[in-house]
């Protein structure tokens, strides 16, 4: 007997603008799994991290930031066209 009640999932696919959403969004999905990697790594080398590995950490967070930046500046553009 299992303790963790789990919703029922749900057979539907993703709609066409779900797919459009996600694909607009994956440049910020992908920099925020390499900013993860870097924080994985970074924890991993513990005392022995070197300051690469802290410049990849902030490098990795720098491109988080430019990329939200972007898409939210495209989609406050997209919101004024329509």
């Amino acid at each position: 007997m299992s303790i963790i009640s789990l919703p029922a999932v749900s057979s539907e696919d993703p709609s066409p603008a779900d797919l459009v959403a996600i694909e607009r969004e994956w440049p910020l999905i992908a920099a925020e799994l390499d900013l993860l990697d870097a924080e994985i790594s970074y924890i991993n080398a513990g005392p022995a991290a070197s300051a690469l590995d802290r410049r990849r950490v902030r490098r990795a967070q720098r491109r988080v930031l430019e990329t939200g930046r972007e898409l939210a500046g495209r989609e406050h553009e997209s919101e004024d066209v329509a």
